[in-house]
């Protein structure tokens, strides 16, 4: 034991956290993008694994056809949103439950982006294309600061669209969708536009990350809706912890970004202890099950009995305190007053 923890070194530790938190904050535009179809449209939405890696092969592809690397962001941004409308489709048109939906979308993506790169992987040129997300040690500040910017930028269009009166009815019908239809509300319109911006954010995310890691794979987004649920979860949590009833929209989407930089530098931390990268998926899934359940036992340990008991037992103390002080004034100050009596 005393061995393994002497082959720890910190410094490595030190040195692989920039990395991770470059990383966590790519992956935290693709954690807003499923926030915003977990929780704002309450759907279920599988598409991610496939859009994501959808977003990464339009992205590499259309730089080594000599595109602007900057502006393929974008091509990558509206690969996410065809993505998006076709689950929508295959949801509100044809009547597909809206995991099966997903889940057809994301399979049929895999071929999609094998033909797009014509093979499983596709590279980068180094040295020969200047990207602005990279994981060169030289550069890798002025990525987090960048990466740092579209995050902030995300969040503020994400506030603002949200407060319109389309973002309204988009909200409107993920919190009711019976009622909102009763409103007048087109509910399978608002469930397609709200799967096409999830999953154009997180076809951005996909490219952004083949630009920084300098290749895109067809299964570079397998497990990503369980790493996108985890940085939802820990933002959740962490911003409940926190803040509490001070917590607004604002602050919750921030603590999503947060949530994938947390993740990740658990990922960072799990690997610098030394345990197998074969378990990080095993290890993932204990972290998403861990943050799951905190708010659940929690709420259990508030409204069980035996914490009705403490509650009860603390607001008796509290109560009887302040009455015992005064007595004790009262007590002391006739105390005082008998004294004083017979002294004279």
């Amino acid at each position: 034991m005393g061995a393994y923890f002497a082959s720890l070194n910190p410094v490595a530790l030190w040195n692989a956290a920039p990395g991770g938190f470059a990383q966590g904050l790519i992956w935290g535009i693709m954690a807003l993008g499923v926030y915003f179809t977990f929780r704002i449209l309450n759907f279920a939405d599988m598409t991610v694994d496939g859009s994501f890696a959808l977003g990464g092969a339009t992205a590499v592809m259309l730089i080594l056809k000599g595109y602007n690397p900057q502006v393929v962001l974008l091509c990558s941004f509206c690969a996410g949103l065809l993505a998006g409308l076709t689950t929508g489709i295959l949801h509100t048109v044809l009547g597909i439950p809206d995991i099966l939906a997903g889940i057809l979308t994301q399979i049929s993506l895999y071929s999609i982006n094998l033909n797009i790169m014509g093979k499983s992987n596709q590279a980068i040129p180094v040295g020969q294309v200047k990207v602005f997300f990279t994981s060169n040690i030289r550069y890798l500040a002025q990525t987090i600061a960048l990466t740092l910017v579209v995050d902030v930028v995300i969040i503020a269009l994400y506030y603002c669209f949200l407060g319109t009166e389309l973002g309204c009815a988009v909200r409107a019908t993920g919190i009711n969708p019976n009622m909102s239809r009763a409103q007048g509300i087109n509910t399978n319109k608002m469930k397609v536009i709200g799967l096409m911006i999830g999953n154009g954010l997180v076809a951005l995310s996909g490219g952004v990350l083949s630009e920084y890691q300098g290749f895109a794979d067809v299964k570079m987004g397998q497990g990503a809706i369980v790493i996108g649920l985890a940085a939802v979860i820990i933002g959740e949590v962490l911003s409940q912890a926190m803040f509490g009833k001070r917590l607004d929209f604002k602050l919750r989407l921030s603590f999503t970004v947060i949530g994938a930089c947390v993740y990740y530098f658990v990922y960072v931390f799990v690997l610098w202890l030394k345990f197998p990268a074969d378990d990080m998926k095993l290890l993932t899934a204990i972290v998403v099950a861990a943050f799951l359940a905190v708010p659940y036992l929690r709420e259990q340990r508030v409204s069980s009995f035996s914490g009705l008991v403490k509650r009860n037992a603390k607001l008796e103390a509290e109560k009887l305190q302040p009455q015992t002080d005064v007595d004790d004034i009262f007590i002391g100050g006739g105390k005082s007053e008998k004294k004083g009596e017979e002294a004279k």
